[in-house]
């Protein structure tokens, strides 16, 4: 476990991933939602919505070391852009950030701020999605080829296993329980954003690399809090 909060957090200092590490990454995604419902309830005490939802966003970055969301700005000025398969992973590869990182994660860090700041999200929901964003993005290397001979995710993809998915069932309870029917459709949301993504970069680039599983991430986070502001304000 030890392993996998290292490896999705900046707690805990750097380890080498192995094959097990993947098996964690739900448990420790729990614990991040969990970390961030407590930032939302003690921030809500003190300041008003959108410094709240300023926070939350904040404390996320803060605690991910925004690992996942450099993934996604790589992920979309490689697989966005008009230009050749090699061209695309050297492009992912590169310190900078193009137009298309800087419009994509723009959209994406204000739509998670709005629904952060709505006081009528229940906070306990961050617990779910994000062990939810992280079963997705283990099951992945199981249904997915791995487009690079050698990377950061290599050391722990022996231990990709399609029967991981099974952790969407704890997910999809708790969500259930707190947002009722809508839980359904918040996990669909998540899971549709992950296969797009996935879609996207094996028809792309032929296959999933580290930065298109930090985008898997994001985007199915994103997708379900996007959901569950809706059914907010929708009264659902």
């Amino acid at each position: 476990m030890l392993r996998a909060v290292s490896f999705l957090t900046v707690v805990g200092g750097a380890r080498e991933p192995n094959n097990r590490t993947f098996w964690w990454f739900p448990v420790v995604g729990a614990l991040i939602g969990a970390a961030l419902a407590g930032v939302s309830f003690g921030a809500s005490q003190l300041w008003p919505p959108l410094v709240v939802g300023v926070l939350i966003l904040g404390f996320d970055l803060a605690l991910t070391g925004a690992l996942h969301l450099d993934g996604l700005a790589d992920s979309a000025d490689g697989l966005l852009p008009h230009m050749e398969r090699s061209r695309r992973l050297q492009v992912m590869t590169e310190p900078t950030i193009g137009v298309f990182a800087f419009a994509v994660v723009a959209v994406v860090l204000l739509a998670r701020v709005a629904v952060f700041a709505d006081p009528e999200v229940a906070p306990v929901s961050f617990v779910a999605i994000w062990a939810m964003s992280r079963t997705l993005v283990v099951v992945v290397p199981a249904f997915a080829s791995y487009a690079e001979s050698d990377g950061l995710a290599s050391a722990f993809l022996g231990g990709a296993s399609g029967w991981l998915a099974l952790w969407l069932i704890p997910s999809l309870g708790l969500l259930i329980a707190v947002n009722g029917v809508i839980g359904v459709a918040v996990v669909l949301a998540g899971v549709a954003a992950a296969s797009l993504v996935v879609r996207l970069a094996n028809k792309k680039i032929g296959g999933f690399t580290g930065d298109v599983l930090g985008a898997v991430i994001v985007a199915s986070e994103t997708a379900a809090l996007l959901v569950v502001g809706l059914s907010v304000a929708t009264g659902q």
